[in-house]
């Protein structure tokens, strides 16, 4: 877990809506065709935003080398998920921590 690259993506109040979205995607997506057991399609994510598509993509990439979410590729679309995992134990180190 890079400390610092968790830092860095939280810092951006764009990523941390994006987090906030992803942690409850029915409530948010609910209309997404594919399951959402598969995540959030970055272009319903895109939409949400307004922002650009270059621009979204950027944060998501910010996030995935975080390790906050996880992507995955399902023909030409790509998916993203919260990784539960990785944020509770960035929450439990920073417990810790301070």
């Amino acid at each position: 877990m890079d400390i610092d690259a968790i830092h860095k993506a939280l810092a951006n109040p764009v990523r941390r809506q994006i987090l906030h979205w992803l942690k409850d995607p029915q409530q948010y997506f609910a209309d997404q065709e594919h399951p959402l057991d598969l995540g959030v399609c970055c272009g319903l994510i895109d939409k949400r935003t307004g922002l650009s598509q270059s621009t979204v993509s950027a944060h998501l990439s910010t996030l995935h080398k975080a390790g906050l979410v996880t992507g995955k590729r399902v023909g030409q679309f790509i998916f993203f998920q919260r990784n539960e995992e990785v944020i509770q134990a960035f929450l439990d180190q920073l417990n810790d921590g301070l």
